[in-house]
């Protein structure tokens, strides 16, 4: 019978016989991003809010709207661990649940903005001509009006709410993403392989999915990080102004325009929702700048 010894050399002896991994782009990427300690950081505090946000239920110690008066505007205590706010609410309780509506709206805004810009900016880019003439004139256009201040006027014709905070944003978002698309294929579209691809007649719908997509993946990779903790600041900001979520649904935002009522004597009540916001708005940035480096073909080693 083999021992326990035996069978951890055996295994060890297999494993140092297996073949040496193929080198790749995305292998190397990941290693240089996981050697990066404040991408590493970034992406670890990321996890932590997806697992807030994932489980919320099962986390927060009370449910988000659970109301009691006679508990109102306590301060951190061992029953309340970050204070309750004007209505006897679990604070604690509402930034759990508020990492589900941050994180939901940062990425929902960033599937508006990528469904939109992408094609436009691949488009343009491909056909050329009078397109492309429209699309860069409309892209100009967009950029003449401040993002913020054209969702706060679209929030307030369209009335408050999630979905229409996801829209406001949404709709005001996908001009760099065209623009970088855009960019991106144009530099990409005279390269030879591409240029020996058409000469074998292939498809504009083949050359977009098989070499322009996979190339300018790593720089939308990063619009894409980079463009989820903006859209989480442009959220905090219009609930902030009172036109963002509604009641009872937490938002962070939200929760630091409603202290500022009592800020002076009840500090808690905008300092924790506020760290949150910094917290994610930094996370969010370092795994940026590491997926920059990372995916950098210039630093990839022979």
């Amino acid at each position: 019978m083999m021992t326990l010894s035996q069978a951890y050399q055996r295994a060890r002896a297999r494993w140092q016989a297996r073949p040496p991994q193929e080198r790749t782009l995305w292998r190397d990427a990941r290693n240089r991003f996981f050697k990066n300690r404040l991408a590493t950081v970034g992406l670890s505090i990321v996890s932590l809010f997806a697992i807030f946000a994932v489980f919320a239920e099962i986390l927060a110690p009370t449910a988000y709207d659970h109301s009691v008066l006679t508990e109102a505007l306590q301060f951190p205590t061992l029953r309340h661990w970050l204070g309750t706010d004007q209505v006897g609410r679990d604070l604690l309780s509402r930034i759990i649940y508020g990492a589900r509506t941050s994180l939901f709206i940062g990425f929902s805004v960033q599937v508006i903005a990528f469904s939109i810009g992408v094609p436009l900016g691949a488009v343009a880019a491909l056909r050329g001509g009078r397109f492309d003439f429209v699309v860069t004139r409309l892209v100009e256009v967009m950029t003449a009006f401040p993002g913020f201040l054209f969702a706060i006027f679209l929030m307030s014709i369209i009335g408050a709410g999630i979905n229409n905070v996801i829209f406001a944003i949404g709709i005001t978002s996908w001009i760099e993403v065209c623009r970088l698309t855009r960019a991106q294929f144009l530099a990409l579209r005279e390269r030879e392989f591409i240029l020996a691809a058409r000469a074998y007649g292939a498809a504009d719908r083949h050359i977009f999915l098989r070499h322009l997509l996979p190339h300018a993946l790593p720089s939308l990779i990063i619009m894409l990080t980079l463009g989820i903790p903006s859209a989480i600041f442009a959220e905090a900001g219009l609930s902030f102004l009172g036109v963002g979520i509604n009641d009872p649904i937490p938002s962070w935002g939200k929760m630091v325009g409603e202290s500022m009522g009592y800020i002076q004597v009840f500090w808690h009540l905008g300092l924790f929702p506020t760290l949150m916001i910094a917290l994610a708005m930094l996370s969010f940035n370092f795994v940026g700048d590491g997926l920059r480096d990372a995916l950098d073909p210039t630093m990839i080693s022979a």
